[in-house]
């Protein structure tokens, strides 16, 4: 059994206020959890039932863009998930968008705590630990959707932002500002923006900080010219958002 980081952090010293967080950044399963195979084919670990596909390099270059530290998983959300709480049922999934996951099916309440103990607990802890730098920080969560589930209809947004009811303060007008610039927005689509115990809840909500969760469909940004040119774009909406919001 081999060490594996649960999370990654680039550009810690960052001085902006702004967080960006990438929960289901990479489709790693570390060798501990069932040797290192899930059971299921290449071809569903490369599919968004494991990570949030392009949203790692994504969120890279909006760190950069916006000189703001990055914090990201480095182990599949289907081992766990770390956007949702401990006592969610979908913590760890045993089926998803029609695939099931052969080494999940039987795990047991021992199983589950020691991922968290060596996932998912580290990275909300380095999270908090982050978000705590200063007493400013605005978080923007980055994943990405993929343009069809199975057996569904298509869907048509670029991007979503998703926000909760509890704090409309930035969501509301980047959803606004963003079509403005003639994309196709998805207001709390294609997910509510409100889960009890997911990352933007436990971190933002919970102690009052500003917070937007940001979906990218995936075919826009699988490859790097295409997390570029969303970056870019996306950058300097976020920094005008928010100092017109004067928080």
């Amino acid at each position: 059994m081999t060490h594996h980081p649960a999370y990654q952090i680039i550009g810690a010293d960052r001085p902006s206020r702004w967080l960006v967080t990438v929960d289901h950044a990479t489709n790693t399963v570390p060798d501990w959890v069932a040797g290192g195979d899930l059971g299921i084919a290449p071809a569903d670990m490369a599919r968004h039932i494991a990570y949030d596909v392009g949203a790692l390099g994504l969120a890279q270059r909006l760190a950069e863009r916006l000189d703001a530290p990055l914090i990201a998983t480095d182990f599949s959300r289907l081992v766990i998930d770390p956007n949702r709480g401990e006592d969610d049922p979908t913590l760890v999934m045993k089926l998803y968008d029609g695939t099931i996951i052969p080494a999940n099916r039987h795990v047991d309440a021992a199983e589950v705590e020691h991922r968290l103990a060596r996932l998912y607990r580290p990275y909300h802890g380095a999270l908090a630990d982050l978000a705590g730098r200063r007493p400013d920080t605005v978080i923007c969560a980055m994943h990405s959707f993929t343009p069809c589930l199975r057996g569904r209809a298509p869907r048509p947004w670029q991007v979503g932002v998703l926000y909760s009811h509890r704090d409309e303060r930035l969501g509301k007008p980047l959803v606004a500002a963003l079509a403005a610039e003639g994309l196709c927005v998805g207001d709390n689509e294609p997910y509510s923006g409100h889960l009890d115990g997911d990352s933007i809840d436990r971190h933002a909500l919970v102690p009052g900080r500003p917070n937007v969760l940001i979906e990218l469909r995936n075919d826009l940004i699988a490859q790097a010219d295409g997390q570029i040119a969303w970056a870019d774009r996306i950058a300097p909406v976020l920094e005008r958002v928010l100092m017109q919001s004067g928080l």
